[in-house]
């Protein structure tokens, strides 16, 4: 007889546990994932096998220098789809990965059969052994490990013992000729043994998917409250006898300062504060024709006291910028500086760098137009004619401002410059300096939104401003917490220099209440432009922009008068931002689950802080319900998902209800999966509540 041909073994492209669909992955692994230090990173993944064996899955994030940081054993999604989640959290900023491990769970095999055979008087005494020898396994290996776990042992519930001591006390029980046969099988299935076998299964076949890139940031990378004013406005003096405006300065604007501390912002974002051109200057309202005293636009940068390097001498110099700086950080707040990459007619770029603007056939310069809008005061950037240059000098640029203090740019109109500089310029300034971050304003198709996302810009404006109606907010909400999340944050404006929406010009107070309620509890970052706490909202005819747009003209504020007055939002904002800063919940932006409600103008959704055995934290979650009609009272049955609440003993009454505080007024009710709701959008157009849970 011939002698059997020799197997040969090919390398598989799947484990031997398969694990497929894992997630947050961007663009294949090519791109990594956004996190934030201390934030929860949803992980998910498709782990399968053949079979009924059980199987177990374990997502694993190693720390910027390759070593384990967590390994966190993922919980089984919806029967029948093979879906495993958790959450990765990681300690630090850096260059991280993460991998997903599917594995054969032999303990657990052998749990479910043996309770399915021994109830059925099936093999009792063979299932029972081959449970002892599994656990003598699991022993040997804890102490190879040298794993140790204090647990009650199920011999005697007093003496703590470690994994070894307690799987051999099971594999003895599980042999004890004198116990009955559920005795036995009891021993290996108490709570104790279940609690440390979730914790540190025996694990075989390990099998690992690639590992993906994932990128941890700085908190402001990824969570802030924003503010934005001119610094020219802030201490603006009108000369009636002369009809001249004298521009307010950093000095100035200093004063401003603590106020916008005490409203909880994180962050202050100035517009440009570079010298403004005379050439087609904009007059008040947007004309085309400036009064000779008329301050211009910010964004028409660039003039004979220079360009993006410099300071408009009406704020004050360079040592003044420096102590507005220095003044701002004692107060909590960082500041951020817009970089808009164009020039005005008289930039210094203009004269000496044509080469890096578009002419047209006649040898002028094209200025910038948005059709119909023309933006004469402004020329545009070509990144293609001399794309070295213009590269070395914006890097300049940048460098220059973070050299003087500024890690954050807010980055005007991105989405009319390649991709490929972003991606260049991002990546290049983030090596130097890993705490800087570029914020774009991207009001543009969802495409480039996206792709400027992956290019590296750490946050993005959004389309939140447009959307009002609760099945707008709904679908938003799902798609920046879930679809995009990975490469995409949202920055929550509710308005801008440029934005002025309906709903704001013709809600009252209470559409900026409610607007600022959903921003700030919806998503980790959120911003808002000056006059927001005043409730400005006269638009100019037929347009989205203020009356008497600031870009245009000084626009100094009585901001006291407004507070004195009891007409201020400043104290509701204020209380948004506290909250924010006292509860995890909302440090996270793919933790959100949206709820039901019987009113269609009624929207609930849930923010929670998980408890996670790995990785200790308190468990924190709010449940907001907004009124989104600013004119009439809402009444509503609110219906709740309660596995998205992370109830437990600590939360649940002994009704199994569970105790709830409305932060925004301190009224305090028992709710449960059913729960009616009044709001009257004058009085209070909000619930922020907070689930209370007593220490154990």
């Amino acid at each position: 007889m011939s002698s059997p041909a020799k197997s040969s073994h090919v390398s598989a492209r799947v484990g031997r546990i398969p694990v497929a669909n894992i997630q947050p992955v961007v663009d294949g692994g090519a791109v990594p994932a956004k996190a934030i230090v201390g934030s929860d990173i949803p992980v998910s993944a498709t782990v399968f096998r053949e079979g009924h064996d059980a199987l177990g899955a374990t997502a694993v994030l190693y720390a910027p220098d390759g070593s384990i940081e967590q390994a966190v054993h993922l919980s089984p999604g919806a029967a029948g789809t093979d879906s495993w989640h958790g959450v990765l959290r990681p300690r630090q900023v850096g260059a991280y990965s993460f991998a997903v491990e599917g594995w054969d769970d032999p303990l657990g095999t052998w749990h479910h059969a043996a309770r399915l055979k021994i109830e059925a008087g099936l093999e009792e005494e063979l299932m029972l052994a081959e449970g002892a020898h599994l656990f003598r396994t699991a022993a040997r290996e804890a102490r190879s490990a040298g794993r140790r776990q204090s647990a009650e042992s199920l011999v005697a519930a007093t003496v703590r013992r470690d994994d070894a001591d307690l799987y051999d006390a099971v594999a003895d029980a599980l042999s004890d000729p004198a116990a009955t046969v559920q005795e036995r099988l009891a021993a290996a299935e108490s709570p104790e043994l279940r609690r440390a076998l979730a914790d540190r299964p025996l694990r075989r076949l390990v099998s690992s998917s690639p590992r993906y890139p994932l990128g941890v940031e700085r908190p402001l990378a990824g969570r802030g409250a924003w503010y934005e004013f001119f610094p020219r406005s802030e201490g603006a003096v009108y000369d009636a006898e002369s009809r001249q405006w004298r521009s307010g300065t950093f000095a100035t604007a200093q004063r401003r300062l603590p106020a916008v501390a005490a409203m909880g912002f994180d962050v202050l974002y100035l517009p440009p504060i570079h010298p403004i051109g005379r050439a087609h200057r904009k007059g008040a309202n947007n004309t085309l024709t400036a009064g000779e005293h008329d301050p211009g636009s910010p964004w028409a940068i660039g003039a004979a006291e220079g360009g993006h390097d410099a300071i408009h001498p009406d704020l004050g110099n360079e040592k003044d910028f420096a102590r507005f700086v220095e003044r701002a950080e004692s107060l909590g707040l960082e500041v951020a500086l817009d970089l808009a990459l164009q020039a005005s007619p008289d930039h210094p770029w203009a004269r000496e760098h044509q080469d890096w603007f578009t002419e047209r056939v006649d040898g002028t310069i094209a200025y910038a137009e948005n059709p119909p809008k023309k933006y004469q005061d402004i020329y545009p950037l070509n990144f293609d004619r001399d794309p070295e240059g213009l590269y070395d000098e914006v890097l300049r640029i940048v460098r220059l401002w973070v050299s003087r203090g500024v890690k954050i740019f807010r980055v005007d109109n991105p989405h009319t410059k390649p991709l490929a500089f972003w991606e260049w310029l991002i990546a290049t300034v983030n090596a130097e300096a890993p705490d800087v971050v570029f914020l774009a304003e991207a009001f543009t198709r969802p495409a480039m939104m996206h792709a400027l996302g992956r290019a590296g810009f750490q946050q993005s404006y959004t389309y939140y401003t447009w959307r009002n109606t609760r099945e707008e907010l709904e679908e938003y909400l799902r798609e920046v917490t879930r679809e995009t999340a990975a490469f995409f944050r949202p920055n929550f404006w509710v308005n801008t220099p440029d934005i002025l929406p309906e709903f704001l010009q013709f809600g009252g107070p209470a559409a900026f209440k409610l607007r600022a309620v959903i921003a700030a509890m919806a998503t980790p970052l959120w911003g808002m432009y000056a006059g927001y706490e005043l409730c400005e909202h006269v638009a100019r005819p037929g347009s989205g922009e203020y009356l008497d747009n600031e870009k245009y003209e000084y626009k100094p504020r009585d901001f006291a008068a407004a507070e004195e007055a009891g007409t201020s939002l400043a104290p509701f904002i204020a209380k948004l931002n506290q909250i924010r800063h006292q509860h995890p919940a909302l440090e996270d932006l793919s933790n959100l689950t949206l709820h039901s409600s019987t009113d269609p103008s009624t929207l609930v959704f849930s923010k929670t802080k998980r408890r996670v055995p790995e990785l200790p934290h308190t468990a924190d979650t709010l449940i907001v319900v907004v009124n989104l009609d600013p004119h009439s009272t809402r009444e509503s049955t609110v219906t709740l998902n309660l596995n998205a609440l992370d109830l437990d003993d600590s939360a649940l009454g002994a009704d199994g209800r569970f105790e709830v505080e409305d932060l925004l007024t301190g009224h305090v009710w028992n709710w449960g999966e059913h729960n009616y709701v009044r709001l009257d959008p004058h009085v209070e157009p909000a619930h922020v509540l907070h689930l209370v849970r007593r220490p154990a």
